[in-house]
């Protein structure tokens, strides 16, 4: 099971990701952040990644659909602590510097 947890940082969201990221539960965590997102339209978006145990494709998804928003709202995304695995994925991806 996935979860998120938020801080803010002046006009940055910082959301802390932990566990595994997945079909079934990225679903989940891109409505969390998207509300977050809404409710303080934040400048950059932080996806801290130092929790997550397992990523699969819907990580990439989830990424790439929050790097999306962001630049609609001239913000932008940063990936943070991303452990091996999923900095491999992202590599593979070709998104390793949103």
């Amino acid at each position: 099971m996935a979860k998120v947890t938020f801080t803010h940082a002046g006009d940055t969201l910082i959301a802390y990701l932990a566990g595994e990221i997945d079909h079934h539960t990225a679903q989940l965590l891109r409505q969390q952040i998207d509300g977050q997102i809404a409710g303080c339209m934040p400048a950059q978006l932080v996806l801290d990644f130092g929790g997550v145990d397992f990523m699969d494709s819907s990580g990439v998804g989830l990424i790439l659909g929050r790097a999306k928003q962001m630049q609609a709202l001239e913000g932008r995304l940063t990936v943070q602590k991303a452990p091996p695995a999923v900095a491999k994925m992202l590599r593979l991806a070709r998104i390793e510097s949103i």
